[in-house]
Formats: structure tokens, sequence, C-alpha cells
């Protein structure tokens, strides 16, 4: 967070310029995460799906306090009712789905027996979900949007990553 801040100044949305390059080197930055995400998920010992469970739900908590957890607490309590805290608390169930899918991914490719013919495939599953936001960011800004045609387009999204990612974990644990 403090690499962003301090590399990456926030676009003016009032301007009405979206910042094409500044919001891709943002999310290549996330790249760092998977890094991350790989050496919390090598150093605790256990079976792959308790890996998965603890990393996932760790990352979504942490997010989830740090960027959504005050905004829908103080403005959720209020006397109008908005459906934006709503909205926030789909996204919130999205984020969930979409980091257990990425610590997933990131389990099995860090597999030292992981067959040569997955590697693209989840290779090409983690750069999207890295990717993602800005992509589906750019989509709302290019075409236009509204706010719950952009959490419908993020939630399929993320359900076909989702089951593509779960598709490969079934074949990959199972020996298909």
């Amino acid at each position: 967070m403090l690499f962003l801040a301090t590399f990456f100044p926030t676009w003016d949305a009032s301007l009405g310029v979206y910042d094409f390059i500044g919001e891709f080197m943002k999310s290549t930055v996330d790249l760092a995460d998977l890094v991350g995400l790989h050496l919390v998920m090598s150093k605790n010992a256990g079976k792959g799906e308790y890996k998965i469970m603890v990393a996932a739900m760790g990352w979504s908590t942490a997010e989830l306090i740090t960027s959504r957890c005050i905004p829908l607490w103080v403005g959720a309590r209020g006397i109008e009712f908005d459906w934006k805290y709503i909205q926030m608390s789909f996204d919130s169930n999205l984020s969930l789905v979409h980091y257990i899918t990425v610590a997933g991914l990131v389990w099995m490719f860090s597999r030292y027996d992981l067959p040569r013919h997955y590697r693209l495939p989840i290779a090409l599953l983690l750069g999207l979900s890295v990717y993602k936001a800005f992509l589906l960011e750019s989509l709302v800004t290019v075409l236009i949007l509204g706010s719950w045609t952009a959490l419908l387009l993020n939630a399929a999204v993320t359900g076909a990553v989702s089951l593509s990612a779960l598709i490969l974990y079934i074949n990959l644990v199972h020996g298909n």
C-alpha cells in the first residue's frame, strides 16, 4: 500500500480522463502479492486445502478491514439508506471468492509435481486474476457502465475464473 501511494498517484475522475498506463502499472504491483502469497503458503506445513483456506481467509480479511470495513460500518449505520452499501457487501463476497481462487492457483502453480500441460492455463488464470481489476475498471470506463452492471460483470468474470481454477484443481488433485 505504501509503495502504491508513493509511486502511483490516483487519477482524478472529475477530469474525465482515465489513466490506463498508471492503472496498469498499479495492477502490475499486485504480482508482488502473488510472491508474498507463495512465500506464506510455502512456509506453512499442512495439506494444500488448509494452506489455500488459511492464506485466502487471511488475505481477504486484511483487505476487508483495510478498505471496506470502516466505510461500510460508518455509512450503512446512517439514517438514509443507500444501495452502494449493498453493492459493497456483494463486492466483498466476490473478493472472497477471488482470493480463494488466487490462493488455489498459486498453490497449484508452486507444486513441484505439476504436469507441464497445467502450467500455461494456471499462468493465464493467475495473470487474469492479477489484472482483473484493471480490465474491469477499463471496461466500465470505456463502456460507461452503471454500478450494478459493473458488479454483474465482476461476478461473471470472477465466476468464470473460479470455475476454471476449480476444474484444474479437481483434475490435478484427482489425477485425471
